[in-house]
């Protein structure tokens, strides 16, 4: 069984998938870098237990990271754990993927391992959107490559940012946006991030759109997807575990 760990700014992700190729479980915990190999490898542990597996049944793990001293604990950990070496998204992995940005060595896993998954799993031309701690618009063309994409400020980022750069402005968490016309300040604040996100997320679609001539699959992922494409335009399909399939398609080239 292959245990693909997603480290992201915010949470980790946690999935593993049996020898047809289902994920079996899926599990966040929050991401800390100050925790130490032994924690994670409770935390490991107590979340294999509670779904019913036990370490032996592991016997892969791949981790996509964009913390890096959360990869070294958790490596450590894994290897403690059960006793393998995990391998890890980054330059001199195989992942079939053209990567056509200025410098491919500076493309996230994340990026990465979603752009995988895109080629893998959905009709091409593509365009991914991950929406975390960061917002990301990315574009896979007809015949795989990764052309780029966009990086922008995230949901919870929007808040803190909002609440910290004002004098008046309260710290509130998202919510459902009844109406962009906010009456008071809570609703005001929710309407222009959440309805302001998935405004810049239908105004990226449509100019993708123009610049690869033509789109057929839009797929969205990330913790706060579920918040915001419902006031998307577009139709889009939700994948919570799109970040894990590219693992798995990426394992199974460098097995």
């Amino acid at each position: 069984m292959l245990l693909t760990i997603d480290v992201g700014n915010t949470n980790t992700v946690l999935g593993a998938f049996d020898d047809k190729e289902s994920l079996v479980f899926g599990m966040r915990i929050e991401t800390n870098a100050s925790r130490m190999a032994d924690e994670y490898t409770v935390l490991l542990l107590n979340h294999l237990t509670l779904c019913g597996l036990t370490p032996k049944e592991i016997t892969a793990a791949m981790i996509s990271s964009v913390v890096p001293p959360v990869t070294e604990q958790i490596r450590t950990s894994v290897r403690r754990l059960f006793g393998i070496d995990c391998m890890v998204v980054g330059p001199g992995i195989k992942t079939g993927l053209n990567i056509r940005i200025d410098d491919p060595a500076t493309l996230g896993a994340d990026m990465c391992c979603a752009g995988v998954a895109a080629k893998v799993y959905y009709s091409l031309p593509c365009i991914v959107i991950d929406l975390g701690t960061a917002s990301k618009v990315m574009a896979v063309n007809e015949k795989g490559d990764f052309l780029g994409g966009v990086i922008s400020v995230g949901v919870e980022m929007a808040f803190r940012a909002l609440s910290s750069g004002t004098a008046a402005l309260p710290l509130i968490s998202g919510g459902n946006v009844a109406h962009a016309i906010g009456t008071n300040t809570t609703d005001s604040m929710r309407s222009g991030v959440v309805i302001g996100m998935a405004s810049m997320i239908d105004g990226f679609i449509e100019r993708f759109t123009s610049e690869m001539g033509s789109v057929k699959s839009v797929v969205a992922t990330g913790g706060y997807s579920p918040l915001v494409i419902p006031y998307c335009k577009h139709e889009m399909i939700y994948d919570s575990d799109l970040l894990l399939k590219g693992m798995l398609a990426i394992y199974k080239k460098n097995r």
